[in-house]
């Protein structure tokens, strides 16, 4: 009945070597991720390794095991292929995935702090750039928090959300199918070039729609879906479902990405709770719904549904914008937390001055900050949407350096909407949240760096001196693990040693 639930966010990043355009990927992915390990992380210290052993990539949630004959090689993400990848003291992970440099979030129990540790992974790769140049290991690498290449190549940002286990995963698909169409109006990003390699000039609400092909599946790379299907819980499995989410784009906007973790969150709690089990607002072809949507800046397209209706992107949402408010009124009984309170009354508003008029949301959506910028442009200069100029702005609006970047500046001008400080950020950039394992995760890796031999959402892996095997801590239940329930403990305890024996009385 709430926004609150356990979620987070993963982030790969563009990446770009000036002058250098062969260069490989990968290799460059590497010295970012090893140039903030060596030089933050702290020279000469046991960097913890990521801990492979209780992943499982293929399971689907729709009832088996996809087979590694018939997965893409993309898929085994349980795989040590000997990639950069480190665990950080704010609970996050920085590796290389494939060709790109990732950032997973520490999980949290809002979308306001999914915000503030996914803002935080911005800083993060800001400085792992500029820390790559300074040590001379490459020439100068450029980050870009975007979603694609707009010459055929997608990059992901994905969302992850803990639900109930018992929740029938054809209502999951049924309900989140017409959201995730329609959410676009507030979570896209903003792209020029229409089609998977951007031939056609004209501007676009997402980076991502073009790139999804079917409707449910369990690929992430090829043929994309619009409901991932994999069941890879990262928890207790009997209690625990992760929806991952890959349809979304990347935001700069704080608020942005607030509203699509808050709005996102609530739907599923509906769904949960089978409050939209008298709804069906199922489109009658998904996937090329999908992209009409996003290719149609005045929001007047109508999305044809199954049972015949036409209806507009805003339409739908503001429908579950309203079934969701009375959901909460009456689950809470009238007393709406203050979080979920501001997410449905930011989403109500900003569904009206879409309907209004789009421009005057951009002070907090990315594709409307964005057009806004690119038509300033194109009104001073006379240009063409095909003129170069506008394709490198549309580029450096996703620049993750401060003074580069197009909407860091546009924050600077006070024309794009702040959540958090700089203090805040900076501080989620090497502090985990307070209200999730990710607390004790990071606090492990502060306190005993040189004995945390691994780390993963779900375990911590101690080598402690004298004992003949590693000794692996579990932490299926991402609720525990909290300062609450071991700040204490680890106060208490100035070596590993006496952590674990602590941890063995209390268990």
């Amino acid at each position: 009945m709430s926004v609150h639930r356990v979620m987070g966010i993963e982030t790969e990043y563009g990446i770009s070597v000036p002058g250098h355009p062969t260069m490989n990927a990968m290799v460059s992915s590497t010295h970012i991720v090893n140039a903030y390990a060596q030089e933050v992380i702290a020279a000469g210290r046991r960097k913890a390794r990521w801990d492979y052993d209780l992943e499982s990539p293929l399971r689907d949630a729709r009832g088996f095991d996809m087979s590694r004959a018939e997965a893409d090689p993309s898929q085994f993400t349980d795989d040590d292929l000997g990639l950069a990848n480190v665990v950080l003291t704010n609970g996050a992970r920085l590796y290389v995935d494939h060709a790109h440099p990732e950032y997973s979030a520490p999980e949290v129990t809002n979308p306001r702090d999914a915000a503030l540790w996914d803002r935080a992974g911005v800083l993060v790769m800001e400085r792992a750039a500029a820390l790559a140049s300074r040590n001379g290991s490459s020439p100068p690498i450029n980050l870009y928090k975007n979603n694609t290449d707009n010459k055929g190549a997608s990059y992901g940002t994905h969302e992850n959300y803990l639900m109930r286990r018992q929740t029938p995963f054809a209502d999951i698909v049924r309900h989140l199918i017409p959201f995730f169409i329609t959410r676009q109006v507030f979570t896209g990003s903003g792209r020029l070039g229409i089609g998977q390699e951007g031939r056609s000039m004209r501007y676009q609400l997402s980076q991502r729609a073009d790139f999804f092909e079917v409707e449910v599946g369990l690929e992430t790379t090829l043929k994309r879906p619009i409901i991932n299907t994999r069941d890879e819980p990262h928890a207790d499995p009997e209690k625990y479902r992760r929806l991952h989410v890959i349809v979304g784009d990347a935001n700069l906007c704080d608020v942005a990405t607030y509203l699509k973790m808050g709005t996102t969150s609530l739907v599923l709690a509906m769904i949960e709770d089978g409050a939209l089990d008298h709804v069906d607002l199922m489109p009658r072809k998904p996937v090329s719904e999908m992209h009409a949507v996003s290719h149609d800046t005045t929001l007047g397209h109508r999305v044809a549904l199954a049972d015949g209706r036409m209806l507009t992107a805003i339409e739908i949402q503001m429908q579950l914008c309203y079934l969701a408010r009375k959901y909460c009124e009456e689950q809470a009984a009238g007393e709406i937390d203050e979080q979920t309170q501001d997410v449905l009354d930011r989403w109500s508003a900003t569904l009206t001055d879409l309907s209004n008029d789009p421009m005057t949301c951009a002070n907090r959506i990315d594709w409307v900050a964005k057009l806004a910028l690119l038509e300033e442009y194109r009104s001073r200069d006379g240009l063409d949407w095909s003129a170069h100029r506008l394709q490198a702005i549309d580029l450096q609006y996703s620049d993750v350096r401060h003074d580069k970047g197009l909407a860091s500046r546009l924050e600077a001008r006070g024309r794009l909407d702040r959540l958090f400080t700089d203090t805040d950020v900076e501080r989620a950039m090497t502090t985990p949240p307070d209200d999730t394992r990710a607390y004790f995760r990071g606090e492990c890796l502060r306190r005993y760096p040189e004995q945390v031999a691994a780390a993963s959402w779900d375990s911590v892996v101690f080598d402690i001196p004298g004992h003949e095997s590693l000794l692996r801590v579990p932490t299926l239940e991402p609720l525990r693990g909290t300062r609450e329930h071991v700040g204490a403990l680890l106060d208490a305890s100035p070596t590993p040693q006496d952590l674990i024996a602590a941890l063995s009385v209390s268990a």
